[in-house]
Order: structure tokens, then C-alpha cells, then sequence
């Protein structure tokens, strides 16, 4: 809100218009990400005479305000592939994901608008990688799938530190790491069996199964003294001494490695960090079209070849769920996916 107050305070031309449109829209993906976490929140659109405690406003009145601004900026927004500007693609991606969680944020579905702007999105210069990890390498700031993300650079833009998070103490010697991993977010056992054997996400999502050093040499564990065999099943969500052994506790639940580790990795990694993907808008063309009682499959199958999967016929809206779980784990959606699709609350493992 203060660059766009400094912003207008400017001589009004082209160029300052344009800009003011890019940092509205840029402004909403913000409030977009509130709406969708707390519902109800403090909505300013100026620094000027903001009150110290802004009130709330209500959610709907937010998810108003914001389809209004993005719509209105949509034809100052430049038609580019550029994955760090608000481009105007960028703009379809945000409202098609206004336009399909409307009904969470206001009650009211609009499935048929957000098929107009997924459609917007699919007609842009993004096309699907041959690789499931191509999104994710060390330098994927050019890849054909993303849409708009964070820049990372382990020098510059630091801040990207998954693998430090979900590394075992010991994967250092794998991947000739100068830092030391934290040994731990690890995937839970009733996500990572959904994965089937000849599902090439399984091996290239997932770090699993006996460990080596970068020398081919087995890696021990520094506690047990044992080999690393990092068991994919996690017996339990929390564990201590007491009820559980030192191999349970320090390797088991396979690792995140969605996200390329590069050889030499330092504390944070250099890979971009996708927020739109093209995959997740083909499930989301597959979702309102089976919510509007059409067929999805087409939608579904290109990223279900990709993996290696047969293709699925009559796919559902659990048959979709499930595959949007597998194909966009670990890129920030579930949450939201689970809320609309009304299965937030219910039990999970454990």
C-alpha cells in the first residue's frame, strides 16, 4: 500500500498506470492467501491515515473487492511469460482460483467463471514439462510449467530451506552438503502409499530406502551406528525415547525431495518456488468440469502418462482429489483443495 500511495503521487502516464495495475493485482494475491487462512481479516488499500488497529472486514466483502481489481487491471497487464512479473496470466491464474474457492469464501459457487479464467490460463505460452521433476530442478526459472513463483538463490534470495528441514542428520554425505540437515518434516505413510510402484513420482518425489555418500559408500547413522535405511513408513506423528527406538525415531518417514537437492547444496537452495503451476490449473479445468456434470478425463490423463500411470475413465471428484495429491504435494495446496472439497475435518492418519 505505500508503493502504490507513492506511486500515485507520481505524473500520471502509461507506464505508472501500468505499474499501479501490477502492484493491485500483486496486493490481492496477498489478500487472497488471507481470505483463504483466516476468513475474515483487516483489508486496507492505502498506508494513508490507516487506522493503528485496522477492523475486519468480512470475507466476502474482501473476495468482492479483489475480483473487482484484478478484472479491472487485467487489460493493463502485459500477455508474457515472465514467472516473477504480474502478468496478465498471472491474473487469470488468481482469479480462476478466486473463482473456484467462491463458494468457501462466499457461499455461492461460480464454477462457470472459473472455467472462463483457467481457460484464459491454458491458452497462455505454458506447456507440459517431459519430466515430473522438470518444475523443480536447481535452475528451473525458465521451465515451460510455471506460471509465477518466488526467485530463490542460496547466495541472493535466500530463504528456500526445505531440504535442511526434511534431511536426515547424515544426508550432508549424499549430497556434499558444507551444513548439517535438521532431520525433519517427513511424508506420512497414507500419502506416500498412495504412490503406486510404476508411479514415477513415488522415486521422484520421495527419499526413501538405503542411503549413500556421494562416493557410493554406505552412510551410518551417527546414532545407531547402523546403516541409513530411511523406512518410508512412520510409525507415529510424534515420538519420543521412552515408547520408541532411536532407528524409529531419527529414519523413518520418507523425505521430501520433490524439489532438486544439488550436489553441494548449502543451507538454502537455489530452485524457484512455483505458486501457479499448469498442472494444478489441467486438474482445475478436470474439477469444474465434473463438478458442472461433464467428463474430466482428458484433463487428468496427460499428467497421469507423464507418471507412468494408465489412464483413468469416469474420473470423479475423489478419483480427482486423490490425483491432485500426488501431482501437486509439497506445492502449498492442500489445505485449500481439502476445504472444497468439504473433507477438511475428517479424521486423518494417526
Amino acid at each position: 500500500n505505500q508503493t502504490l500511495d507513492m506511486l500515485r503521487e507520481l505524473e500520471e502516464n502509461e507506464t505508472v498506470l501500468a505499474k499501479i495495475k501490477e502492484m493491485e493485482v500483486l496486493r490481492s494475491f496477498y489478500y487472497y492467501l488471507i481470505i483463504d487462512n483466516y476468513g475474515d481479516a483487516p483489508y486496507l488499500t492505502s498506508a494513508k491515515n490507516a487506522p493503528e488497529k485496522p477492523f475486519k472486514e468480512p470475507r466476502e466483502a474482501i473476495y468482492d473487492s479483489l475480483v473487482t481489481t484484478i478484472t479491472a487491471a487485467l487489460p493493463s497487464l502485459k500477455a508474457i511469460d515472465n514467472k516473477y512479473l504480474v502478468t496478465r496470466y498471472m491474473g487469470y491464474a488468481l482469479l480462476a482460483k478466486l473463482y473456484i474457492n467462491a463458494e468457501v469464501y462466499t457461499g455461492t459457487p461460480e464454477w462457470e467463471k472459473a472455467e472462463m479464467y483457467i481457460d484464459s490460463v491454458l491458452s497462455g505460452p505454458y506447456n507440459l514439462s517431459a519430466s515430473v521433476s522438470d518444475p523443480f530442478v536447481t535452475n528451473n526459472e525458465n521451465n515451460s510449467e510455471i506460471i509465477f513463483s518466488i526467485p530463490y538463490d542460496e547466495d541472493n534470495f535466500q530463504g528456500f530451506r526445505l531440504h535442511m528441514r526434511t534431511l536426515h542428520y547424515q544426508h550432508n554425505l549424499k549430497y556434499d552438503m558444507p551444513v548439517g540437515p535438521w532431520n525433519g518434516f517427513a511424508i506420512v505413510p497414507t500419502h506416500f502409499e498412495k504412490y503406486s510402484d510404476d508411479d514415477v513420482r513415488k522415486e521422484a518425489y520421495n527419499i526413501y530406502g538405503p542411503q549413500y555418500a556421494s562416493d557410493g559408500s554406505v552412510i551410518y547413522d551417527g546414532t545407531t551406528e547402523e546403516p541409513l535405511d530411511i523406512n518410508p513408513i512412520l510409525p507415529a506423528l510424534s515420538m519420543s525415547a521412552g515408547d520408541f527406538t532411536a532407528e524409529e525415531i531419527r529414519t523413518t518417514g520418507a523425505r521430501i525431495g520433490k524439489y532438486e537437492i544439488a550436489m553441494g547444496a548449502k543451507e538454502n537452495l537455489s530452485n524457484d518456488l512455483p505458486l501457479f503451476r499448469l498442472t494444478d490449473f489441467w486438474l482445475m479445468k478436470a474439477e469444474v468440469l465434473i463438478r458442472q456434470g461433464q467428463n474430466g478425463d482428458d484433463w487428468i490423463n496427460d499428467i497421469r502418462d507423464r507418471a507412468g500411470l494408465e489412464p483413468v475413465s469416469g474420473a470423479d471428484l475423489d478419483m480427482l482429489l486423490e490425483e491432485r495429491g500426488l501431482e501437486l504435494y509439497c506445492e502449498g495446496h492442500r489445505r485449500q483443495d481439502l476445504i472444497r472439497y468439504g473433507k477438511f475435518g475428517n479424521a486423518w492418519w494417526e
